[in-house]
């Protein structure tokens, strides 16, 4: 049987005159804490995660998150990291974005996070109103990307965008304004296209953020295997190689002398 861990985060703070209990935190409160959880423990193995459980305690607030203990062991080297240097600029986006909702609810809540593990002798990180656990501002900054896969989604009643669903980055949501798709006299919806956009981009890591990706240009893009065109390419290679050609000087051309 697989060996359980976890990792526990502990609220301590008030309501109004009354100290923070189960029994007065909102449920709101809860679903902010659940929508960080998986990017704290897997910020990016998401498809075959394995389960992870939970349960809400006193204490004053204790959320206790199970899961497979080899998650929670990296985790806990997390901590020690995070707890050592007073940074997040290393982590990956989904962890240090978790990391940074904690830090702003503890400024306007005025709460206190003590997070750590289920791990002997457990790394801790403490937030308060006094830490401050942001990414630093210049490591991200300002790029154009390129993304080319099929439209799944579009529109939105408060937010409008696109949904790309692309080869190598998954399904990329693109903030686009309500104006340009109310003006679009085709329907994007299951064909193939380009989009430039904007966004925000790790200028040591290169990781991007796509909760910044903003629509600057739509691509029209239609990939087809061409057989004919193909066919034509061949035909000149072919040519190229008959006749008096040597291999082997050609060979010792392209290596420019190195025979390693």
């Amino acid at each position: 049987m697989e060996k359980i861990g976890y990792i526990e985060i502990r609220i301590t703070g008030s309501k109004g005159n009354l100290d923070l209990t189960r029994d007065n935190y909102d449920i709101r409160e809860v679903r902010d804490m659940l929508e960080q959880a998986e990017g704290l423990l897997m910020p990016n193995d998401k498809k075959e995660r394995p389960i992870i459980s939970y349960q809400l305690e006193n204490g004053s607030v204790r959320h206790i998150f199970k899961t497979s203990i080899q998650y929670i062991i990296g985790f806990n080297a997390i901590l020690g990291q995070i707890a050592a240097g007073k940074s997040i600029d290393f982590l990956d986006l989904p962890t240090a974005k978790a990391f940074e909702n904690f830090q702003e609810v503890a400024i306007r809540k005025q709460y206190s996070f003590e997070i750590n593990t289920s791990i002997d002798h457990s790394n801790t990180v403490n937030i308060d109103a006094t830490t401050k656990f942001s990414r630093t501002v210049s490591v991200w900054a300002n790029a154009e990307f390129y993304f080319y896969g099929r439209v799944i989604s579009m529109g939105g009643k408060d937010k409008s965008n696109i949904h790309l669903a692309t080869g190598d980055q998954g399904i990329v949501i693109i903030q686009t304004d309500k104006e340009y798709l109310e003006q679009l006299e085709n329907n994007l919806l299951y064909k193939s296209y380009g989009i430039r956009v904007i966004g925000k981009q790790h200028t040591e890591t290169g990781e991007i953020d796509k909760s910044t990706l903003k629509f600057l240009e739509l691509i029209d893009y239609q990939p087809k295997y061409d057989k004919e065109y193909l066919k034509e390419l061949r035909k000149k290679a072919r040519n190229n190689w008959s006749g008096d050609f040597n291999a082997d000087d050609w060979l010792k051309e392209i290596r420019g002398g190195y025979d390693a």
